[in-house]
This record gives structure tokens, sequence and C-alpha cells, in this order.
């Protein structure tokens, strides 16, 4: 017996009727896929930053005081 709450409301999940568990597996799935894209742009700042420090250090040095 598994408990969900939405909207500050304890469900039963065996309560549910099978197109209510659908729409709730629907809703799991898109959250893991939002949380794993998330990660995704995470790393992809983390590249990012590194690309433009890299990039900063092999500008010339003059135009970077400037």
């Amino acid at each position: 017996m598994a408990n969900i709450t939405i909207d500050n409301i304890a469900y039963d999940t065996e309560s549910l009727s099978p197109e209510a568990i659908a729409q709730l597996q629907s809703i799991q799935f898109v959250d893991a896929e939002i949380a794993g894209l998330n990660g995704r742009i995470a790393a992809m700042n983390t590249a990012r930053n590194a690309y433009a420090t890299a990039l900063q250090e092999l500008l010339p040095q003059e135009q970077r005081d400037s």
C-alpha cells in the first residue's frame, strides 16, 4: 500500500482508478526525465564555464587589460 500526496491530500494508490494510475505514472516518468535533463544542463553549464575560462587564458594580455 503506497500513499501519494496531491494538494495536501493523501491518497492510497491502491484505491485509484487505472486511469489515475496511468496519469500518475506519466507524471513520474516526466519528473524523472526533467531531473535527467536538469543534470545534463548542469554538466553543460560547467563545461561552458570551463571553456570560457580556458578561452580567457588564451586571449592576448593587452586586450584583457583594456
